[in-house]
Order: structure tokens, then sequence, then C-alpha cells
């Protein structure tokens, strides 16, 4: 038997293993732009949703930049980059944040997943696949931007969620980064949070500018996810390195999460032959390759 023989059955045998497992629900947060709040988003929203008894993982994609970890005051000794050159597993690297939430961190200042090789592809699906965390959401923190690993970690996602704030570059950036998915990269469908608002009227109104332009010149369904208000304790949550969902349950945006966790909930969940933690990577590792392909 050849080792292109073994690859595939090895292959095969990992993308059966979760076949009894439910299935799980994969959503990007995504921005044109840094500094909208973001990461905060993707934290906040896990911890929201842990709370209403989801068993939530959280992927730090933002390869270059990664910092979740820093942002929840937790220390890994080893992280995603580990698992891809086979130094650790999976289930070795994750960390367990707010109220239980599984973490996977990645590296800081290395693209690693646009350079990945064959082996290291099949490596990461048997990483997944093996991987004996049964959960309901896939939370994906991607980098800020229209790099090639943030539209592959988009394509992957079953949900894309669009943070934006009250600024022109962060519309027009948005923007930019919804018309290249959708016209490069099929993506149809995006949820758009409005950050940092002074009001819901405010927020609504920023949602209305982008809806507005994708109507007219994009082929593109957009949904109003809510409004994320200014607040002080957001900022003072972020000092202690920790959620303002745990440390000011009471706060305006803690109350803001607790109301999006619930929307998230009643979405639809995928069907089962998408759904599995295995065919997310292998999405992941499909749009990956296109992506190179395209720049190559």
């Amino acid at each position: 038997m050849t080792s292109h023989e073994n690859i595939g059955i090895d292959q095969a045998a990992g993308l059966r293993a979760l076949n009894s497992k439910k299935t799980v629900r994969v959503l990007a947060v995504a921005s044109g732009k840094g500094g909208v709040g973001k990461t905060n988003v993707s934290v906040n929203l896990s911890v929201a949703l842990a709370a209403r008894g989801n068993r939530v993982m959280l992927l730090d994609a933002d390869l270059g930049m990664a910092n979740i970890d820093v942002m929840l005051g937790l220390y890994p000794s080893k992280n995603l980059s580990h698992v891809i050159t086979g130094e650790c597993t999976l289930q070795e690297i994750l960390l367990t944040g707010p109220l239980g939430i599984k973490i996977v961190p990645a590296s800081s200042g290395a693209e690693i997943m646009a350079h990945l090789s064959e082996a290291q592809h099949i490596g990461l699906i048997r990483a997944f696949s093996e991987l004996d965390e049964n959960i309901d959401t896939l939370i994906i923190d991607t980098a800020a931007g229209i790099s090639s690993s943030v539209v592959s970690f988009c394509k992957a996602a079953q949900e894309v969620l669009v943070v934006v704030c009250d600024e022109p570059a962060s519309i027009t950036d948005a923007y930019a980064m919804i018309k290249m998915l959708s016209r490069e990269h099929g993506i149809q469908r995006f949820r758009v949070l409005a950050n940092m608002t002074n009001s819901a009227q405010e927020g609504r109104m920023l949602y209305e500018k982008l809806s507005k332009v994708t109507n007219r010149f994009l082929d593109v369904t957009l949904s109003f996810y809510g409004v994320l208000p200014f607040d002080p304790y957001l900022r003072k949550a972020v000092q202690r390195q920790k959620s303002v969902v745990e440390a000011y349950p009471r706060s305006r945006s803690a109350i803001a999460f607790k109301n999006f966790a619930q929307k998230a909930d009643s979405w639809p969940m995928p069907t089962k032959a998408t759904g599995h933690l295995e065919f997310f990577v292998e999405r992941l590792i499909n749009a990956t390759k296109e992506n190179v392909e395209v720049t190559v």
C-alpha cells in the first residue's frame, strides 16, 4: 500500500470519528479594519453564549497578532503553530476560559495557514477530528482586513458577523470586505453589528448607511445583528483582563452581549453534512488552497 493510500485511509477514518457527535454552528467575526472591537465582540459573545448553556470553542484566528489569551489573562505554553508542526495535540493546547469556554490560542508574528504543506493540511484535519470536545458553537476571531486567511475562515464558516463602527474608514473598509467576499468568493449573507454607538438609533443609522450602498452595488443580504453601545465598563473589563459579561454583568455592554447570544441561539443549526468540526477544517483548507492558487 502506498503512502498516499495510507494518508487517504487515515484521513477518512478521522473524518468519520465525529459522525456520532452533534452539529456545530460556526461563526466568523470579521471587520474591514482594525480597532473596531472585533476581538472584544468575539470574546464576550462566546462568554454570553456559554452563560446560556452553550458549549463554546473560541478560535484565535488572528494568526499574526493573536491576543485573545492576553485579553483574558491566560498564558499558553503552546499554541496552534505547535499543533501544525506536530509538537503536541490540539487537545493539549486548549485553554479553559470564563464559564468553561474552550480557547484555541494562535501564535503571534507568523502567517501560518497560508503556507501549510499537504501533510500539515491533513494533520490539521486529524487534529480537529480527534478533538475530544463536544461543542455547540465555534467562534472564529479573524484578523482585521481582507487577507487570504480572513477569506479562508469566512468561507469555512456558516455565519459571517461584520463588526463596524461609525467612522468613514470603518464603513468603507467593511464595504470593501463584503464586496470582495461576495464577488470573488461567493459569500452572500452577512450579519452586521454596530459597535461603539451612543444610542440604538445611531447604530441603526450606521447599519442603514452600509446597507444602502450594498443594496445598490452588490448582490448580498445584510441583516442587522444589533447595537453594542459605548460603555466605559467594557474598557474597565479589558484592563482587568476579563470579559465584561463576567466582570460587569449589569453593564450596558454586557446586557447587549446577552441579547446577541439570545439571537444567535435562534439561528437555525447547520445540516449534519456541514456541521461537524472536521468539515469546518476541510472547508477552511479548501478555501486556503483556492486563495493560494489565486495569488500564485
